[in-house]
């Protein structure tokens, strides 16, 4: 199995008649899924997405795929193939047409319906081609065949990219829903044709691949929702991903009947379940959905509420109730439904939730209690099965952690792909598929770029660094008025702290240091005010970790008059 090394560098020219795959985001992390596959001097992009942020990254809204390897050569690009309407797959795309708005998107009618919603608050107007599974496109050189997916969202497709190099499947997410609600089988006849056709590179879904075993069927989880619907006696607060139709579809169908009226709650959730009744893929009796703010002339047991936050995110709605900060306030006897898995790296927060929840007299119901939730990604057993269908000549792990990866890799070797053959490469890592075997040739820049408010990429590492110093320890401030000629003293210094768990008063101790080094610096001849500040800078932090074995951000400043 080949992997990436530190050492990597740029990559050489893309040699004729070869494929090169560049994965800008998707692997060794679970969100921000795009790969570029490059052909001719052409691109064609497949999906588009972000990545949540984590508590060490406080103030930051999305995480973005970095696009500065293909900015000058957004001209190149053909267009970009959604396989489905998740953020982690969508939600980079109107950041992208920022740059350059024509870009078309290619993809099946509720995905396309959900970014064009997401890219109407961009005010961006895109140009779509709405595409089917069994259809072929031809996408510039690349001849582009879709293929039906089961996953925990409806409509997801799988895309067979073919060139004169060879013939690339990307799976997108899937799973082997035998018994889907909506009755779309992952097509495995048109997999085991393309796999006698001859795959020769398949990017696969790495998600579950530690996981023994089939998924279980997503309608397993109905009688598991009548029974907590049965016993509830007070309202019910169902907290859901925002685009799983599938999931608030067994909802609905639980809250007719028993007799309850639903409410969805929070915009993205009723954008997204309107878009997905308007299209027919949500089906809701007539009377059913009532908007929230009739549920006051309701009783409790005839109340469902479906939100989002099933994540802990701190602004979604589950989470603000929890911590008493939205109008719907939870009362003792209420009942809460956690309906979705927990993402790596979110189960403090969902915790979190789930306690202050508890705190005020709700029953939690959650994956760890009931079977409330089945994933949508095909587990170790399925991926199995699935290799041995397609018999790709070489495999690439993509959407997973490098566990994720490295398990997907060992279950390709299994199945009997060569394991020089199989690729485990990380964001940024480029393959070539020359003469029917890829192989790592080099690296290009793929970092995270961070979206705050309006601000695009403008945070970096270095900026976290001190938002999470000043989170964990505070800030002393220190004015020094200095005579510019001389570089003497003229007024302080005065010395204010917020957060360190140092009193002003305490500061005391320290300013005769600094009088003392500001005074040697000026028999120096040292009067430049950025010099001055890292005198006091250096001095004051000394004192504080002599002292206190703390760390605050100090902000010096030298004013000359």
């Amino acid at each position: 199995m080949s992997h990436p090394h530190p050492e990597l560098g740029p990559p050489p020219k893309l040699p004729e008649g070869g494929l090169r795959v560049t994965p800008l985001g998707g692997l060794g992390e679970i969100g921000r899924n795009m790969t570029v596959l490059e052909y001719g001097g052409r691109l064609l992009i497949v999906d588009c997405g972000v990545l949540f942020p984590e508590e060490e990254q406080p103030g930051i809204d999305l995480i973005l795929p970095d696009f500065s390897s293909i900015r000058d050569r957004l001209d190149d690009i053909e267009g970009i193939v959604l396989t489905h309407g998740h953020e982690d797959h969508i939600g980079g795309v109107p950041y992208l047409l920022r740059e350059k708005a024509d870009i078309p998107l290619i993809g099946s009618k509720l995905t396309l319906a959900l970014l064009e919603a997401k890219l109407q608050e961009h005010r961006i107007r895109p140009y779509t081609l709405q595409v089917v599974e069994g259809h072929r496109e031809r996408i510039g050189p690349f001849d582009c065949e879709f293929v039906s997916v089961n996953h925990s969202i409806p409509d997801a497709l799988a895309v067979a990219v073919r060139t004169p190099a060879g013939m690339v499947v990307h799976t997108g997410d899937f799973k082997m829903d035998q018994l889907p609600l909506d009755g779309r089988l992952t097509d495995l006849r048109a997999f085991a044709r393309l796999g006698e056709e001859g795959i020769d590179l398949l990017l696969s879904d790495s998600t579950n691949a530690e996981v023994p075993g089939f998924v279980a069927p997503e309608r397993e989880i109905s009688g598991v929702l009548r029974q907590v619907f049965a016993r509830a006696d007070k309202r019910i607060i169902v907290a859901s991903f925002a685009s799983h139709v599938h999931r608030i579809q067994q909802i609905v169908d639980a809250a007719h009947e028993h007799g309850r009226r639903i409410a969805f709650v929070g915009r993205s959730m009723v954008r997204n379940m309107g878009i997905a009744r308007d299209l027919g893929y949500l089906r809701v009796p007539a009377g059913l959905v009532v908007d929230v703010k009739a549920l006051d002339d309701l009783p409790d047991n005839e109340v469902v509420l479906v939100c989002t936050g099933s994540q802990g995110e701190p602004m979604a709605a589950l989470s603000r109730m929890a911590n008493r900060d939205h109008q719907i306030r939870i009362v003792e006897g209420d009942t809460v439904i956690l309906a979705s898995s927990l993402i790596p790296g979110n189960e403090n927060a969902v915790y979190r939730v789930i306690n202050g929840l508890t705190r005020w007299g709700a029953n939690v119901v959650h994956k760890g209690n009931a079977k409330v939730h089945v994933s949508g990604h095909a587990s170790a057993g399925e991926l199995l099965y699935f290799y041995n269908i397609c018999q790709p000549k070489n495999l690439m792990p993509v959407h997973g952690e490098w566990r994720h990866l490295r398990a997907n890799a060992e279950l390709g070797a299994m199945t009997g792909v060569p394991a020089e053959r199989i690729v485990i490469a990380e964001d940024g890592v480029v393959v070539d598929l020359v003469d029917g075997k890829a192989r790592i040739v080099g690296k290009v820049q793929a970092g995270y770029v961070y979206v705050d408010g309006l601000s695009v990429g403008d945070v970096t590492e270095s900026s976290l660094k001190d938002r999470r110093i000043l989170g964990d320890e505070g800030f002393i401030s220190v004015l020094v008025v200095v005579d510019s000629s001389t570089g003497k003293i003229v007024s302080g210094p005065s010395i204010h702290s917020r957060g360190s768990g140092i009193e002003d008063k305490d500061f005391a101790a320290v300013i005769p240091k600094i009088d003392e080094v500001l005074a040697r610096s000026a028999q120096d001849g040292v009067v430049q005010a950025h010099q001055l500040q890292q005198l006091v800078r250096r001095t004051v932090g000394k004192w504080v970790s002599d002292t206190y074995r703390r760390r605050p951000m100090i902000l010096p400043v030298v004013m000359e008059v």
